[in-house]
C-alpha cells in the first residue's frame, strides 16, 4: 500500500506542531556588546581571531568545539522552544554549534514526554517561520547572554538538497552525478544554499565526496559514482553552490563540509563502517583526489572524517591523515569535524579505546577540531588540560579554526535571519523548475530497441502505468518531506494528450513503509503481491503499451548506522516479486518500457535482454513524474551517461572501469564485462566523433597538452551528448589502470549540427605516485582517448620526452 515518508533524516525527534514562543528578530540586526576588537569588522579577521581567542577561557574555548543534538532537551522548554535560562544553566561556557536546528530532537511529544533520538518516526519537523524563528531565538542566547557573545553555527544536511521540511528536493547525488553537468549542480545547490540562509543555517553536511567501489553499500546513492575526476568535478561544482568560491560568506550562501575522509566506498564486504583494505596509492590516486581538488582550489573550512578504518587506523585517529596529508601537504586551514558519534565508536564499534577521556586525546592529537553531533567526549578536555594529557596549544589550534569559520560566516555582523521570509522564499519556483530540469537531465537511457521511445503523447491508445512506485514516490536517504512530490503516474497523465488514456496497476508491493529511519524492513509478503500481478496482468490485456516502474525504496538501500539499523545489501538482484511481473508482462508481447527507481546499480540482466526500452532514473527528486514525463514523450532527450558501473552480477564485485591491467582476467562459464560500462548512455538522436588531435605529439616532462575532438549530431533531432576523455599510461615504472578519465563536457546540438572540443591536459593529468610515493611525470608513451562512453573509444598517441 501506498505510504507517505514521514521523514527523512536519521534519527529525528518528536512530533509538534506549534510554533515556538520566541520573539522572533529582524534580519540584520547586530548586537555588538562593546568595543573589543574582535567585535570591529573593518579588523582583518585573523586579528579578531586573536583577539577574541586570548579573552576566552579554557572552558570557553572548548564549548567552542562541541554541538548538541540529543542533548537538545537541556536547551528546551515544556513546549520544545528554545530556552535561554536552561541554556545559560546547563552550558553557561556557551556552544559552538547546534545541530540540526529544524528537527526536535530533545522536545517534547504531544503527551509531553521527553522524546529521546530515534524514539520515532512520527514526527513532523520545523517548517520555514518555526525553524527560523528558533535559529533566531538560539543565536540570541549566545549573543546577548553569553560572557564573549560569541554566536552559535547551525548545521543541516544538504545532500541533493535542502533537508529542511518543504524545501526543494533534487534529484538524489548519484543522479545528479549521471547528468555529466556541473554547471545545472552548482545552480542546484545555488538554491540548497539559499533556502538553508533563510532559516538561519550557515553550514551544511555536505558534498559527500566519497568514490564507490562497491554497489552493495547502502551509501551508493550518495556519492557521486566511482570516478575521482567525476566525483571531484561534481563535489566542486556543488561546493561553489553553495559557498561560492570566496569568503566571507555572501548573504545567499553557505560554508560546506567535506566528508568523508577517507576510503569509506569500499568497505570489507560492501558493508557500512568497514574496514578499507586500501593500499596508500589507491588511497592517493582515487579516494583522496576529489578531497585534495577541493582544498587546494576552493576556501573549504570544515572537513569529515570517515568511520571506517584504514589499515587498522579509523580516521578519527589517524594523524597522518587529518593532519600530515590534510594540513601539512595540502595546506588546508580549516576545521575537522566528527562525523556523528565517531569518537563514542572508536570504543563501541573499533574497540580501540578504553573510555572517552582516551578517545578524546587520540582524536584531537590526530587532527580532530570538533566532536559532533554532541559533546561526549570533548567536554574532559579542560581537565584533561590540567591533568598533562593534552596541551593547550592544540585547544588553541582548534578554537582559532573554529573562530575563523564564524567570522567569515558573518555570524558576528548578521547573526539573524526575517522569520517571515523564511517559508515565502522557499521552493520558489525557479527552484521548482529546476528540480525538473535535473530530473529530466540525470535520466539515462541504457536501451531503446526499435525506437520505442520517444511516446507520440497525441496518438490514440492506452498506456498501462505499473508499479508501486510510480504513485508512491521514493527520492532517497537524506530527505525532507517536499511541499509537493510528483509522482511517475501525475506526470505522465498531466504530459498525456487527450486521446491518450493513462491506467495504473499496482503489480508489487516491495516494504510495509519505506521510512528510512525506521530499524526495521518488513518485506510484503508474497501471497499479498500474487494478485496485484493478477490484476495488472489483467489490466495489461487492454494496454497498447506498459511502462513498468521497478527498483528500491529508501529502505532496500540505506546507511546502516547501527546492528538494528542495517542498509547495505548482499544482492543486486530486483527485491521480492518484481521479477516476476516483468515476466509477466514480457509475455504479453506488447512494447514494454522499464523505469528504474533506485539508489544503486542493480544486476537486471532480463530487463536488459526483454525490455523494449530501458531508463534508470536512480531517486529523481520531486519533479520526478515531470522529469519521466518530458523524457518518456519527447519533450527532452535523454542525455545522462551512467556515473557508476552497473555488474551482471554480485559475483563480478568489484567491476569500477578503472581496473588495473591484470584485473578481469575471466570466469569459468560467465562473462567479466559489465552489463552497461561507465558513462554509458544513449539519446534520442545519432552522433559520431572524430579521432582527437592534438596540438603536438610530443612534450617534455612538465608542459600540457590540448586534444581537441569533433562531434556531429547525425541524427534528426536536437540531443546532448557527453564526450569523454581517457587516458592511459603506457610505460610507467608502477601499474597504471587501464583508462582514466580525465575531462568530459555535456554539449547540446541540433540535427545536423557539429562542434569541435578542446581539453587542456596538464602535468597533474600525467603524472603518477611513483615507487618511491613521490608525485611525478615519468617519460614514455601515453594513450589518450575520447568517446561517449568508457569501451568505445578512438585513440591518439601522446609522447613524453
Amino acid at each position: 500500500m501506498p505510504t507517505t515518508p514521514k521523514l527523512s533524516r536519521r534519527l529525528f525527534g518528536a512530533s509538534l506542531l506549534a510554533l515556538t514562543s520566541a520573539a522572533s528578530v529582524p534580519a540584520g540586526m547586530a548586537f555588538a556588546r562593546g568595543r573589543e576588537p574582535y567585535r570591529d569588522p573593518s579588523l582583518p579577521i585573523a586579528d579578531r581571531v586573536e583577539d577574541l581567542l586570548k579573552r576566552m577561557t579554557l572552558e570557553e574555548k572548548v564549548a567552542q568545539m562541541i554541538g548538541i543534538w540529543q542533548d537538545k532537551k537541556k536547551v528546551h522548554n515544556a513546549k520544545g522552544g528554545f530556552d535561554a535560562r536552561l541554556a545559560s544553566k546547563n552550558f553557561p561556557n556557551g556552544l559552538g554549534q547546534l545541530s540540526r536546528p529544524g528537527d526536535r530532537v530533545g522536545a517534547v511529544d504531544r503527551d509531553g514526554a521527553p522524546i529521546a533520538a530515534g524514539a520515532k518516526a512520527n514526527i513532523v519537523n520545523r517548517e520555514g517561520l518555526e525553524a527560523a524563528t528558533y535559529a533566531n531565538t538560539a543565536q540570541k542566547w549566545a549573543v546577548e547572554k553569553t560572557r564573549l557573545g560569541i554566536p552559535l553555527i547551525f548545521h543541516e544536511e544538504a545532500l541533493h538538497g535542502f533537508v529542511g521540511r518543504g524545501a526543494t528536493s533534487f534529484p538524489q547525488s548519484i543522479a545528479l552525478a549521471s547528468s555529466f553537468d556541473t554547471e545545472m549542480v552548482e545552480r542546484i545547490f545555488s538554491v540548497a544554499a539559499r533556502e538553508m540562509r533563510l532559516r538561519g543555517v550557515h553550514l551544511a553536511l555536505s558534498p559527500v565526496v566519497d568514490i564507490v567501489r562497491d554497489p552493495r553499500w547502502g551509501r551508493t546513492e550518495e556519492t557521486y559514482g566511482e570516478d575521482p575526476w567525476l566525483v571531484a568535478e561534481m563535489g566542486l561544482a556543488s561546493m561553489r553552490g553553495f559557498q561560492g568560491t570566496t569568503l566571507p560568506l555572501a548573504k545567499d550562501k553557505v560554508l560546506v563540509t567535506l566528508k568523508h575522509l577517507t576510503g569509506h566506498g569500499q568497505p570489507e564486504s560492501g558493508t557500512n563502517v568497514g574496514p578499507a583494505p586500501i593500499s596508500e596509492r589507491t588511497l592517493r590516486e582515487n579516494f583522496l583526489l576529489p578531497f585534495e581538488r577541493a582544498v587546494k582550489t576552493l576556501p573549504i573550512r570544515s572537513v569529515m572524517a570517515s568511520y571506517n578504518e584504514v589499515d587498522g587506523v579509523p580516521s578519527h585517529v589517524s594523524k597522518w591523515l587529518l593532519t600530515d596529508v590534510l594540513r601539512g601537504e595540502w595546506g588546508y586551514e580549516g576545521a575537522v569535524v566528527s562525523d556523528y558519534f565517531a569518537i563514542r565508536e572508536l570504543k563501541t564499534v573499533h574497540h580501540m579505546i578504553r573510555d572517552l577521556d582516551e578517545g578524546a586525546v587520540r582524536a584531537l592529537e590526530a587532527g580532530v577540531d570538533v566532536e559532533l553531533p554532541d559533546g561526549e567526549a570533548f567536554p574532559a578536555l579542560p581537565a584533561l588540560v590540567r591533568a598533562g594529557r593534552v596541551a593547550e596549544e592544540r585547544i588553541d589550534q582548534a578554537v582559532r579554526r573554529i573562530l575563523r569559520l564564524k567570522f567569515e560566516a558573518g555570524l558576528f555582523e548578521e547573526p539573524y535571519v526575517d522569520p517571515k521570509a523564511a517559508d515565502r522564499l522557499t521552493a520558489l519556483p525557479d527552484a521548482v523548475a529546476l528540480a525538473r530540469e535535473a530530473a529530466a537531465r540525470s535520466i539515462v537511457l541504457l536501451k531503446n530497441e526499435q525506437q520505442t521511445l520517444p511516446l507520440d503523447p497525441g496518438r490514440a491508445g492506452r498506456l498501462l502505468v505499473v508499479g508501486t512506485h510510480a504513485v508512491d514516490t521514493p527520492i532517497g536517504g537524506y530527505s525532507e518531506v517536499p511541499r509537493h512530490v510528483v509522482s511517475v503516474l501525475e506526470g505522465v497523465k498531466a504530459a498525456a494528450g487527450p486521446a491518450l488514456t493513462v491506467d495504473y496497476a499496482e503489480g508489487v508491493r516491495l516494504t510495509r513503509t519505506r521510512v528510512w529511519e525506521e530499524d526495521e524492513v518488513i518485506p510484503v509478503p508474497d501471497e499479498e503481491n500474487a494478485p496485484l500481478i493478477r490484476e495488472a496482468v489483467a489490466k495489461a490485456a487492454n494496454a497498447d503499451a506498459i511502462l513498468l516502474v521497478l527498483g528500491e525504496n529508501e529502505q532496500l538501500s540505506r546507511e546502516a548506522w547501527a546492528t538494528n539499523h542495517l542498509g547495505d545489501r548482499a544482492s543486486l538482484d530486483l527485491f521480492g516479486k518484481q521479477s516476476e511481473l516483468a515476466e509477466e508482462m514480457f509475455k504479453l508481447g506488447k512494447p514494454v518500457i522499464v523505469l528504474l527507481l533506485n539508489g544503486r546499480p542493480l544486476a537486471v540482466n532480463r530487463l536488459a535482454e526483454k525490455a523494449h526500452a530501458l531508463l534508470e532514473g536512480w531517486y529523481l527528486g520531486q519533479e520526478t513524474g515531470n522529469g519521466v514525463a518530458d523524457v518518456l514523450f519527447g519533450r527532452v532527450s535523454p542525455g545522462g551517461k551512467l556515473p557508476i558501473t552497473i555488474p551482471r552480477s554480485v559475483g563480478q564485485l568489484p567491476v569500477y572501469y578503472n581496473a588495473k591491467p591484470s584485473a578481469r582476467r575471466g570466469y569459468l562459464f560467465d562473462d567479466i564485462t559489465p552489463l552497461y560500462p561507465f558513462g554509458f548512455g544513449l539519446t534520442y538522436s545519432t552522433f559520431d566523433m572524430d579521432t582527437p588531435s592534438l596540438s603536438r605529439s610530443s612534450i617534455a616532462v612538465g608542459d600540457s597538452v590540448e586534444v581537441s575532438v569533433t562531434i556531429r549530431n547525425t541524427g534528426r533531432r536536437r540531443a546532448d551528448q557527453v564526450v569523454q576523455l581517457y587516458l592511459r599510461d603506457e610505460e610507467a615504472s608502477i601499474t597504471r589502470p587501464i583508462k582514466e578519465l580525465k575531462r568530459f563536457q555535456r554539449v547540446t546540438l541540433d540535427a545536423g549540427a557539429q562542434t569541435t572540443l578542446r581539453f587542456t591536459l596538464t602535468p597533474d593529468d600525467l603524472a603518477i605516485w611513483n615507487m618511491d610515493m613521490k608525485r611525478e611525470v615519468e617519460p614514455g608513451l601515453f594513450t589518450i582517448s575520447t568517446g561517449f562512453d568508457s569501451v568505445d573509444l578512438k585513440p591518439v598517441a601522446l609522447t613524453v620526452v
